[in-house]
């Protein structure tokens, strides 16, 4: 990212950290069990999330090959006008200084959106 800033992933059900700076849930659901106290969400982007139906068809083959093809999917999901706000609103947030915190419920954080989603936000930040 620029300047002091910096971007981390972590898992909902980790205890958050003094280090988090601001916790942004990155999951269009609550997640399953997580009181929101524990959890110290500050922000909830459900907009930055694949369509539902990207989301489905990824999650249709377990076996990771339609990986690549979600993820050029996704990026163009990312750069459309149901996304932009949210994207908008995340850089935001990172521009504001300090530390931000995607959080995410995905077991296989990995293979999921949000690696997606910060490259994105990187380019988001270089082009800008």
């Amino acid at each position: 990212m620029s300047g002091s800033a910096s971007v981390r992933v972590r898992r909902v059900y980790d205890p958050p950290e003094d280090g988090d700076g601001t916790r942004v849930l990155v999951d269009r659901l609550w997640p399953r069990g997580v009181a929101k106290e524990r959890a110290a969400i500050d922000v909830w982007l459900k907009d930055v999330m694949p369509s539902d139906e990207l989301r489905s068809w990824y999650h249709q083959d377990r076996s990771g090959a339609r990986y690549d093809t979600f993820v050029e999917r996704y990026r163009t999901e990312l750069d459309d006008p149901a996304h932009t706000e949210a994207v908008e609103r995340l850089v935001g947030l990172v521009r504001g200084g300090g530390h931000v915190t995607l959080v995410t419920a995905v077991k296989d954080v990995a293979g999921s959106h949000v690696p997606v989603l910060v490259d994105h936000l990187r380019h988001v930040m270089k082009r800008t």
